[in-house]
């Protein structure tokens, strides 16, 4: 059997040799198949499939506090320590929330995002450190040494890979800090940090009217299921503490509040932003493979013409049925190996391009490579395939020898065998389409997104994120707005500069895009809250006065913030139209009040400026406050509108900085317009990799039904002589043929049509102000295909034009 076998793929190589042009197409258009497949799957099954490199991975939870309006709200300690101490299926409750601090050295400040977490927080993980050791109990006690743990990326990138890091000191919150550990390189969530501290040594964190305050919420809160415990029982019981805490606790969770808990598993929250969008990416690589399933089939079925008396001749001399169909399917399984083999050879290109994809989506895009399950994943696909398309051709190979061999050179496959040919363009043109309509809504999704008015202009902005070391300026308020002054007025007095703003958020702030608007409750002065009401939200932005003529927000209404907005001066603010519509629909705002604190102090709305889309283009416009930094304190983000390229005068702000506080860290250095086109690079590669895939189907699909014509006017060329000799002219000819085609290719696009209208619902999630069954996308989409099917046909009704009726008459 094995010599057998080891005979077949002999002459099936010989055999594809020969035919290498054949070979070459067939395995060319695998391997786009193949290839697309291996480099989304490689995609899909490190980011959603692969298990997490954490021991006991499958037990590890994420809690998720929930309201009405609010899916996530996060913990404060007085909730998480409800949690840990009341449950009875979560062996250990741990939290987790980043900070920025700064890194001092003797003459520089770098900022660092920090990670505070429970000390126990890597052994529930079960992450073993990679140097040196992790927190201990020790190290979360009051007033215990200082202690930091680096991730992996940081002490590569920042420190070299120093192997004896650990024990270096470094000053951080005006305290000395000892590396005691390295982390391996695992992902990190819920976002990437440089490092590491015990919760006793975040200012914030540790003070005890942040512990006190059941409202001061910031943690992240992670759990590990008892053994045997599955997640729907974590969930009931974790359902049950919750509405102990709100029976307990009315004054902070009104029945209106809604308030409850939900346990999601670790591995599903790292990934449920990148979850539809990757799924609909491996289905659309998919589609593509299939098309060339079917394109390959048909190029086998034209081959198999060829080799009817072939095969005949060897049927007649004793060869079975079963001997000629597994050379047959040899030769297929050799073509899709070979189609697995390029396919593979492409994926890394288009692999490092979906890994940076990834990373928008998730901490888990590091763990995406080629690896063991990618190649047993490729190497079953390259077999599947090369299965599917091999075994009809295989099975349609003439029955009687005699039959072929009396026909000759003139030999025509099976009516079986044309059927099949036409069913398999028909499933090309309705699979394409599918596609198309797929990138299609996509692209017009994109359109409508990019043609949204932001609400501000974002031409010639500069925008920075400052971080002083605030332990230089004490409990002062007064020195630190000093500073303020200070960078505004000469960084605006550098050449070059129109304008500078500080503020706590900006348009397009990718932390912003991250974590969405903040929720602040307030009181409208005339309007109390009843006991048990749930309060209005809003969120709040702290600007300088320059703001918003910095930016180009409009003034619509009152009056913009002055420099007499100080802290001596009564409280002010300004809202968005939003929140004016919202909150006062037939009233002027300007001159009413709100109340942050429960009607202790009241500020004064002073003027309305128009809706800017802070938190990304595809967003809703929430309700928006704006107060001054003069009574609010320092704004970390810098917003310098420039009089030509911003990125130029990116080294004259940053040595003025350094001029104005040596120990001001400054990182984030983008353009506006930059941010802008960053804010919506997710639905535009999803849109260019759904494009490229629907491209690649409709050059196949056209390939396809430009072979079928073409051997379909190989099989007729007698009788299309004939028909010319009796007087067919070859403008009847041309169009009898192309018509032909056309009508496969329409089949083919209403099949297509009922297919989309089913599988697009599942892009709905990914489309803006965009119908899943557009009209205008469907109509245009029909157009083109169409257009493109009838120049797929042309080319070989052409050639039936030049048919001589004579040589036709001859041969026949």
């Amino acid at each position: 059997m094995f010599r057998e076998v080891l005979q077949d793929v002999r002459y099936g190589l010989r055999v594809l040799i020969k035919n290498r042009g054949f070979a070459l197409a067939a395995a060319l258009t695998l391997a786009l198949g193949i290839g697309a497949n291996a480099a989304i799957f490689s995609l899909v099954y490190g980011v959603l499939l692969r298990p997490l490199p954490y021991q006991n991975g499958g037990r590890l939870v994420v809690l998720h506090q929930t309201t009405r309006t609010q899916p996530d709200v996060p913990f404060s300690v007085k909730e998480i320590f409800d949690y840990r101490d009341h449950n009875h299926t979560l062996d250990a409750v741990v939290e987790h929330h980043s900070m920025n601090f700064l890194l001092l050295t003797k003459n520089s400040a770098e900022r660092v995002n920090t990670a505070v977490v429970s000390a126990n927080f890597f052994d529930v993980l079960g992450v073993r450190p990679l140097y040196g050791r992790t927190f201990t109990a020790a190290d979360e006690a009051p007033n215990s040494d200082a202690v930091l743990i680096l991730s992996y990326d940081y002490w590569k990138t920042r420190h070299g890979g120093d192997p004896n890091i650990v024990g270096t000191v470094f000053q951080m919150n005006n305290r000395p800090h000892t590396v005691i550990g390295v982390l391996p390189p695992i992902p990190q969530y819920p976002v990437e940090n440089d490092v590491y501290m015990p919760t006793s040594q975040c200012p914030f964190r540790s003070s005890q009217r942040a512990i006190a305050n059941r409202r001061a919420r910031l943690m992240t809160a992670f759990g590990r299921l008892k053994p045997g415990v599955p997640a729907e029982q974590a969930q009931a019981d974790l359902a049950t503490v919750a509405g102990q805490i709100e029976a307990a606790n009315p004054d902070v969770y009104p029945k209106p509040y809604g308030y409850g808990l939900k346990v999601a598993p670790l591995q599903e929250d790292l990934t449920r932003r990148a979850r539809v969008t990757f799924l609909v990416l491996l289905g659309a690589a998919g589609f593509v493979l299939l098309i060339a399933c079917a394109n390959v089939a048909n190029l086998l079925l034209a081959r198999l013409l060829k080799l009817e008396r072939e095969l005949a001749v060897r049927a007649a001399l004793g060869a079975s049925k079963a001997r000629l169909v597994r050379q047959l399917l040899t030769e297929s399984l050799l073509l899709s190996l070979a189609g697995g083999g390029l396919g593979l050879a492409l994926a890394p290109t288009a692999l490092a391009l979906l890994v940076k994809f990834a990373e928008r989506f998730t901490t888990r895009a590091g763990e995406i490579h080629i690896d063991a399950p990618v190649l047993l994943f490729t190497l079953a696909v390259s077999l599947g395939t090369g299965l599917l398309f091999g075994l009809a051709p295989a099975f349609l190979s003439r029955g009687n020898p005699a039959d072929a061999l009396k026909q000759g050179a003139r030999a025509t496959v099976s009516l079986g065998g044309k059927q099949l040919r036409a069913v398999l363009v028909v499933a090309q043109v309705a699979v394409s389409f599918v596609l198309l309509i797929g990138a299609g809504l996509m692209i017009r999704s994109f359109v409508k997104l990019q043609q949204v008015n932001p609400g501000f202009n974002p031409d010639r902005l500069l925008t920075m994120r400052l971080s002083p070391n605030f332990t230089r300026y004490g409990n002062q308020p007064q020195q630190l707005q000093n500073l303020v002054d200070t960078i505004l007025r000469r960084v605006a007095n550098l050449s070059g500069v129109e304008s500078a703003a500080l503020a706590s958020n900006f348009p397009f702030n990718p932390g912003g895009l991250v974590t969405g608007p903040a929720s602040v409750a307030f009181e409208i002065e005339g309007r109390p809250v009843s006991k048990g009401e749930l309060a209005p939200q809003v969120d709040p932005t702290v600007v300088s006065s320059a703001y918003f003529g910095t930016v180009r927000q409009p003034l619509v209404q009152g009056r913009d913030f002055t420099d007499r907005d100080d802290a001596q001066a009564p409280l002010v603010a300004v809202v968005n139209q939003t929140m004016a519509r919202h909150r006062w629909p037939n009233e002027d705002p300007v001159g009413r009040r709100i109340s942050f604190d429960q009607g202790q102090h009241w500020v004064q709305i002073v003027g309305v400026v128009g809706d800017a889309k802070e938190y990304g283009l595809e967003r809703a416009v929430k309700d928006e406050v704006y107060v001054p930094v003069k009574q609010n304190g320092f704004s970390a983000n810098l917003v310098v509108r420039t009089k030509a390229d911003p990125a130029g005068l990116t080294r004259a702000v940053r040595a003025e900085l350094y001029n104005i506080d040596s120990q001001l860290a400054v990182d984030r250095i983008e353009t506006m317009d930059r941010l802008q086109q960053e804010s919506v690079a997710s639905p535009r590669v999803t849109t260019v990799l759904l494009g490229l895939f629907a491209g690649l189907a409709l050059l196949i699909s056209a390939c396809g039904i430009a072979a079928v014509m073409a051997l379909s006017v190989t099989q007729r060329r007698n009788e299309l002589g004939i028909r010319m000799a009796l007087g067919a002219s070859r403008e009847s000819v041309l169009s009898m043929v192309v018509r032909q085609g056309l009508t496969l290719a329409a089949v083919g696009t209403l099949v297509g049509m009922v297919g989309a209208v089913a599988a697009t619902r599942l892009l709905s999630s990914l489309l803006y102000a965009t119908s899943p069954t557009d009209v205008l996308t469907f109509a245009a989409v029909s157009a083109v295909f169409l257009a493109v099917a009838a120049f797929a046909c042309f080319l070989p009704a052409r050639e039936a034009t030049e048919i001589d009726p004579a040589v036709a008459l001859r041969g026949d």
